[in-house]
């Protein structure tokens, strides 16, 4: 247990601060669209460390920490594909289109740039509900993380260290709108790569130098447990064996789906339409890189090796160590292997993590609800031609609503749940959203109903596949058993293969055949027409 009152006394600096960078970023907030999109002219630095802040949360650091642990080096790949992805090629062509057609079409959220590009109130609409009905399980796995650190660490009661969590957050994102939290998301960052970087030389100053460790965690394979290596897994330092249940998980579930998914989650996409102009994005790419591969390739390197210190320690490997739970493994690694004023460090770095993240979710969350739901009730009610800004009370009431089914939520969901949130929450977006969004970035000409077809297949297959195939989401909603008496209708190896597989397809499908119909009657109008004009 580490020493209260030393935590307490750095505890109140930060939420001073972060309190501080609240109450300017409230100052700045004069209208609606400053508090949708912090009036398009945040620094580069900011949108860097903000970004970066908000896609590495306590999900990132504690419950893929854990995943790490249990699976080993492999999701080492899923921060190249971070940085890959979710970095450069996130910037360099999505982030340079969505500012200049977000700033052209005048939008201030996701489903707002949705509806207008593709002239269609559906986009718009069905892009709102996907967020306000996903986004909470997100959310909830965010707060979850922070608050078993808490409850691990000071022996704070979970329900207690939770609302706080919420509490504290809620202050600053409904008083300061998008401005405190990217204010707020660049401290929060900068304090996260600090202790990261910590954390790391910590780690090998326990266990020896890099060689030494990874040998050490190379010689452990014979005490990975029969029920993985049955599955495919035979090391920490290697891949699955392809094709086996393991590698499914590892790679289809959490590689891809984090990965992939990153490219449509509208709490970043916002980020890029924050931005002066495009000279601004391209200066904030080298400050998100740096700080995804810091914080993720960290976060996977040390996972794996906690098996190593808790088997030389206690003589068990780490999801031993934790009963069973991987949620618990990077907080319980963290207390019994680093020094006292480290706990308190990392503390505040996982503060920052779940504050960061859950302040753009909230945010992102309440903005879907005060603009693109209760705007358009209010434009049906007036029967005005055009969406108008809602008021900020209406952002503001939003937000307040979003974050109360959020911390709901996370009092019901089961342990070990916040990796697998996670990647569900983020397959969702790129099932749902990403053909869609790319066709309507990059086409000339893009089709409405190529669009419709891929959000609505797209998020209809991966309920679908979730709900009655991959097993780990079906076994604990209950549908399938429910309707069919079977966990999941399918047998191995679909019961493993994650719903991203399945439905990513479908979607680009659907938008293929929705696109080709569109181009074809567009021809046929156009021949029809050219051939009245020659007549006359």
């Amino acid at each position: 247990m580490v020493d209260t009152t030393t935590f307490w006394i750095f505890a109140i600096i930060y939420i001073a601060v972060t309190l501080l960078l609240g109450y300017l970023g409230y100052k700045k907030t004069r209208a609606s669209e400053d508090f949708m999109l912090a009036g398009r002219h945040i620094h580069p630095w900011i949108i860097g460390l903000s970004y970066g802040a908000t896609f590495i949360s306590t999900s990132a650091i504690v419950g893929f920490g854990g995943i790490a642990a249990q699976y080993g080096m492999g999701l080492i790949w899923l921060a190249m594909l971070n940085i890959a992805v979710g970095v450069l090629l996130a910037f360099a062509f999505f982030g340079k289109r969505t500012r200049s057609l977000g700033k052209k079409l005048k939008a201030v959220t996701f489903p707002d740039l949705m509806g207008k590009r593709f002239k269609s109130s559906f986009m718009q609409y069905a892009a709102a509900v996907v967020i306000l009905v996903s986004m909470p399980l997100y959310a909830a796995a965010v707060l979850i993380g922070g608050s078993r650190f808490v409850e691990t660490t000071l022996g704070v009661d979970f329900n207690l260290a939770l609302l706080a969590f919420a509490l504290i957050t809620a202050v600053y994102v409904i008083a300061g709108g998008l401005i405190a939290v990217m204010y707020t998301d660049a401290m929060q960052g900068i304090i996260m790569l600090v202790g990261m970087v910590v954390l790391l030389f910590l780690t090998f100053s326990l266990l020896g130098d890099p060689a030494t460790a990874f040998t050490k965690l190379s010689d452990l394979s014979p005490q990975i447990p029969a029920a993985l290596s049955s599955k495919g897994m035979f090391s920490w330092t290697a891949l699955p064996t392809f094709g086996s249940e393991i590698w499914y998980v590892l790679v289809t579930t959490i590689i891809m789906g984090v990965g992939i998914g990153v490219l449509a989650q509208p709490q970043l996409v916002v980020r890029f339409m924050t931005a002066k102009d495009n000279r601004a994005l391209n200066r904030a790419v080298p400050i998100g890189g740096l700080f995804i591969l810091l914080t993720t390739g960290i976060v996977y390197t040390v996972g794996p090796l906690t098996n190593v210190y808790f088997f030389e320690k206690l003589g068990v490997i780490a999801i031993t160590a934790a009963n069973g739970n991987v949620d618990n493994i990077m907080p319980l690694f963290i207390n019994s292997a680093m020094p006292d004023l480290f706990v308190i460090i990392f503390m505040l770095v996982l503060l920052a993590a779940a504050m960061s993240t859950l302040s753009a979710i909230f945010h992102t969350m309440g903005t879907t609800a005060g603009f693109d739901l209760w705007s358009h009730i209010k434009r049906v009610r007036t029967k005005a031609s055009e969406l108008p800004l809602p008021s900020l009370r209406a952002n503001k009431v939003g937000t307040l609503i979003m974050i109360v089914l959020s911390v709901g939520l996370a009092f019901i969901m089961p342990g070990s749940i916040i990796a697998r949130a996670t990647s569900m929450f983020m397959g969702l977006c790129a099932c749902a959203f990403l053909p869609a969004f790319v066709h309507g970035l990059f086409s000339k000409n893009p089709s409405a109903l190529g669009a419709k077809l891929s959000m609505g297949l797209g998020a209809v297959s991966w309920f679908f596949w979730t709900a009655f195939v991959h097993l780990k989401e079906s076994q604990a909603l209950g549908i399938s058993k429910f309707l069919f008496g079977q966990d999941a209708i399918l047998g191995a190896p679909w019961t493993v293969v994650d719903s991203l597989v399945i439905a990513l397809p479908i979607s680009i499908a659907a938008l293929a055949i929705g696109w080709a119909v569109d181009t074809h009657r567009l021809r046929e109008e156009t021949g029809a027409n050219g051939r009245m004009g020659a007549q006359e």
